[in-house]
């Protein structure tokens, strides 16, 4: 257990002996500004922006031709990016892809997956995931006929913040047919035991897919060892590949001869894909589930980007990560809980993502003071300050100011110059 001191001497010595250190200066940080919201944003990086900058260039030089130089470099492009992304969660190349965004992947996963019978036809879920992903499952059931009470089992929260793995395995009774879970939960950083329960989910002959939107970038994941059946995830949190950027796909290799549930012409097979063939020659890769051309523009950034984490390590942001929040932690502990905070998130290392929940029955509003700090928190309904110290790119300087702001904004009753009218993006 690092123990840790509450003195701004001790948070520059941590920064001084940082191995990750020189990695900020890869990233744009806004002079004078502590950036908390990478677990909904990341900051942008001078690689990523070159990377971009680069592929206008190419396409301004080369018009079409883009298609072909650099060895088909961007008609390929998904399988360069893809390789990249591999690295990541342990995964073999052709298993992983980038296509679209998160929930038009889940919809091709589940599409591709979801063949109910009279016997097997629940999709199973938890009621504290992000609601993109029960829209698309709730839809997908109702294509087949179902209505929604019928079809999506619900595993509930007992306490609003954590959701049980054992009421999670409880659920996987006989007329269960897909399971689709978050590796982290978004709003009490939960990391949930994702080999356990896709163990418990192929005993049972259920399929399982993973929404790893709040890890990927921050948890190390071995999908050689976890073998789920499909993932999705955006690339534009921790990854910092930019707003809306492409998202990511996985498919795991003992599947790649099913037929995509939404086939396009950009899973065909390279080699026929140009003989225009109104039959679908499915490419028996990830890749094989695309659908529309590649959005180079919303690619490249990624490229960018995965430069910096493939040299940084992912088990290194990892470890940084781990230590930065525990650091958080304790600071708040020591300087905050006798103004209200509380902590919302396990505080075991092998149970948590890479942000701290920290609730406050004047969280929206606190929120709203901190900006007036140049402090960028993520506000989450009803009562919780979710702040993420990005290994990459946040100092531990930065969240010591970050506890001494925090202290007084309430101590000093800040936070009641402002409304609690609800914006529209908060």
């Amino acid at each position: 257990m690092q123990a840790f001191e509450s003195s701004l001497h001790f948070a520059k010595q941590k920064d001084t002996k940082d191995p990750l250190r020189n990695f900020r200066e890869r990233f744009i940080n806004n002079q004078g500004q502590i950036y908390m919201d990478g677990n909904s944003l990341g900051l942008c990086s001078k690689d990523a922006k070159e990377a971009l900058y680069h592929v206008i260039e190419m396409w301004e030089k080369h018009g079409i031709d883009i298609w072909s130089i650099e060895d088909s470099k961007y008609f390929l492009y998904q399988k360069v990016l893809g390789e990249k992304l591999a690295k990541l969660i342990h995964a073999n190349n052709d298993e992983v892809t980038v296509m679209t965004n998160t929930t038009i992947n889940i919809h091709q996963g589940i599409s591709t997956f979801y063949r109910p019978t009279k016997e097997r036809y629940k999709i199973l879920v938890d009621d504290l995931n992000f609601p993109t992903d029960r829209y698309a499952v709730d839809s997908q059931v109702k294509l087949k006929g179902y209505t929604v009470e019928e079809a999506v089992k619900v595993i509930s929260s007992q306490d609003g913040r954590f959701i049980s793995e054992d009421l999670i395995i409880e659920g996987m009774t006989d007329d269960v047919a897909l399971v689709l879970l978050p590796s982290v939960l978004y709003r009490s950083a939960q990391l949930l035991d994702m080999k356990r329960i896709t163990e418990e989910a192929h005993k049972r002959g259920i399929i399982i897919g993973w929404d790893l939107c709040h890890s990927i970038g921050v948890v190390p994941h071995d999908f050689q060892d976890i073998n789920p059946d499909f993932a999705v995830w955006c690339n534009y949190k921790y990854l910092s590949a930019g707003p809306g950027a492409i998202a990511g796909f996985y498919i795991n290799k003992k599947h790649f001869e099913k037929e995509p549930g939404l086939a396009g012409w950009h899973g065909n097979k390279k080699e026929t894909q140009f003989k225009l063939l109104n039959k679908f020659d499915h490419e028996l890769s990830a890749h094989g589930w695309q659908t529309g051309t590649q959005p180079l523009f919303s690619m490249a950034p990624l490229e960018g980007v995965l430069n910096i984490f493939n040299e940084a390590g992912i088990k290194n942001i990892r470890l940084k990560s781990l230590d930065i929040t525990a650091y958080l932690m304790y600071l708040a502990d020591e300087r905050l809980t006798n103004y209200g905070y509380a902590i919302g998130n396990p505080r075991e290392d092998e149970k948590r993502g890479g942000h701290v929940c920290l609730e406050h029955e004047e969280a929206y509003r606190i929120c709203q003071a901190l900006k007036d700090h140049q402090v960028i928190p993520d506000y989450r309904e009803s009562n919780v300050i979710r702040l993420a110290p990005v290994a990459l790119y946040i100092s531990y300087e930065e969240v010591y100011r970050l506890v001494e702001i925090l202290e007084d904004i309430v101590k000093n009753k800040e936070y009641e110059k402002y409304s609690n009218k609800r914006t529209l993006v908060v």
